[in-house]
Order: C-alpha cells, then structure tokens, then sequence
C-alpha cells in the first residue's frame, strides 16, 4: 500500500466540484462505506474484547471514527454541492474544505486518545492473553477497508471532491493500523509472555492514524488560508494569456483555489492607443484560453493596461 500522492487542483480536474451526478455518487459511496464501516468496527470490537486484545479494540475505536467522518459527507455535501448564488458568488466549496478539516482533526483525536491508553496501560498485566479470535478480526479489516479506500478514492477523483478523498485515507488509515494491531495480536498469542507487545501495537496504531490525520488536515488548512495554485499551473495561466493576440505583457498573476476550482485574477497590457472595445475584446478572449487549456480555471478576472516600460513588470 504506497504513499498517496498529495490531490491538488489538477490541471485537467473536474473544477466545479460535484454536479448533481456527483453529488449522487458521493452519497452512494458514503452510505457504503457507513455500512462498511459499522460492519467492521462492530467486528473488530467484539474480536478485540473476546480475543482480549487492547490494540484490536483501539483498532476498532479508529473505525468507529470513520462513522461520524462518513455522517460528516452526508450531511456536508448538500450544503457545499449546490451551484454559486447572490450570497455565494463563488460557490459553497470552502463548507467542504471546513468538512474535510473536521474529519482530520476527529481522526487526530482518536488518534491521541488510542497514543495515551496504550503508553499509560503498557505495563499492565494482562488477565487473559489475546487471542487468535482478535486476529480474525484485524485481518477482516485489512481486506475489507483497503478495499472501501480504492473505491471511495477513485470516486473522490471522478467528482473532485477533496472530502471523499480525505474519507477514503480514513479508510485506508484503518487497513494500514490493522496492520501492526495483527502483528501485535500474532506476538501476544504465541508467546504469552510478550503480551505488552498488544500494547506497543495500540501505539503504534495510533501514530498511523496521527499521519493520516495530518495528511487531511493539511489541503483543507492550506484552502482556508488562500494558498494559491501550484507553481506549473500558475505557468501554464501566464503562457496562455501571453500568446493571446493582442497581449504585449502578463504580470501580477494571482491565484485562490476552492476545492479543485482555481480562481485567477491577472494583468495584461496592450497597444495604449487600442480601443476600448478592442481591448475588451483582447481580455475576453485571455479569459476564453486560460479556461479552455486549464480546466481547473473556472474564474478569471483581467486587468488591462496600457503598455509602457513601466507598465510590465514581475509575475
């Protein structure tokens, strides 16, 4: 299970974020993976506590997370699916990074909460050894969430939605901590006398679920806080209004990102004795290329301006 690579505003991306379509499919794959999800979880807790197992069960309190995450999209993307209105100009995606935000900072908190258990209880005594019955249950996990994270992750892509996407790490954070939770379950069982090796798994669970947390939280913190495009797109923006006819400079090119939609605010200058109406026409048309040759451009505002030395001047 590789490292994901970071999402971010993909150049050819579906900018506007989930359209009705979209928004069904991002409910469809929710309801699944909240079916999943208390199938899973409600496994692994029975498992953890017959099988005596402490990692098994902090295993199960992640899952148990993922609910309340999957509850979050529901209820989220019918605030921020609908289209740009008078109080929204530029649409609700910002409620979705907030949703996205929300889920990283609820999956950090289990994480610290599994982190403290296991380092104060790590030199308890256990009254019954785990068992291979906690094993079955970390094992179901495993094969079962990395499968809800492929799926739900290619959804996330399909409908540009960084809070499906952010859903589907929590499911994939699941599998990866079920991982260790096995191993320490496997140690414990053979070999009685390592049994605070279940422990060091609930610890090493909950720094997963800590990374993934970060992983989460970071996109969402970087859209709330205006960061701009990346650096090739930002390129791509000036090469594009730079070989539109007419444009004798790009400067001053700025961007915001809402969701996978970038939003542009740039300047140009052309012949100072131009027109008005051909000027016009010259900054429509800056507009019409930026957006056709960078899809995740749903938004450009152009400043025009009269060339001169001064006039031109830094990106």
């Amino acid at each position: 299970m590789a490292e994901e690579k970071q999402d971010r505003t993909p150049v050819g991306a579906g900018a506007h974020g989930p359209n009705d379509g979209g928004a069904r499919e991002v409910r469809r794959i929710t309801w699944i993976g909240l079916i999943g999800n208390i199938l899973v979880s409600g496994l692994k807790l029975v498992a953890g506590i017959v099988g005596s197992s402490q990692a098994v069960v902090a295993d199960a309190v992640h899952g148990i997370s993922d609910i309340t995450t999957d509850v979050a999209v529901l209820v989220g993307v019918r605030y921020w699916s609908p289209p740009p209105d008078e109080h929204h100009p530029y649409g609700h995606r910002r409620i979705e990074a907030i949703v996205t935000l929300g889920i990283g900072a609820a999956l950090g908190a289990a994480g610290l909460v599994i982190a403290y258990e296991g380092i104060a209880s790590v030199r308890d005594e256990h009254i019954r050894q785990p068992s291979m019955v906690a094993l079955i249950g970390a094992l179901v996990s495993i094969v079962t969430k990395e499968i809800l994270y492929r799926w739900t992750h290619a959804v996330g892509r399909r409908v540009g939605s960084s809070a499906v996407r952010a859903n589907a790490w929590h499911h994939r954070s699941d599998a990866l901590s079920s991982i260790p939770a096995a191993i320490a379950v496997a140690v414990a069982a053979m070999k009685p006398e390592l049994s605070f090796v279940d422990h060091i798994g609930a610890v090493i669970v909950a720094m997963f679920i800590l990374h993934a947390s970060w992983k989460i939280m970071k996109p969402a913190l970087a859209e709330l806080s205006d960061t701009g495009a990346p650096g090739d797109v930002i390129e791509l923006i000036h090469e594009a209004a730079a070989a539109t006819d007419g444009v004798m400079d790009v400067h001053k090119v700025r961007t915001r990102c809402m969701g996978p939609a970038v939003m542009v605010d740039l300047h140009i200058t052309v012949d100072g004795d131009m027109s008005v109406t051909h000027g016009h026409d010259v900054s429509e048309a800056v507009k019409r290329r930026i957006k056709k040759e960078i899809a995740s451009v749903v938004d450009v505002v152009v400043h025009l301006e009269p060339h001169t030395d001064e006039a031109a001047g830094p990106r």
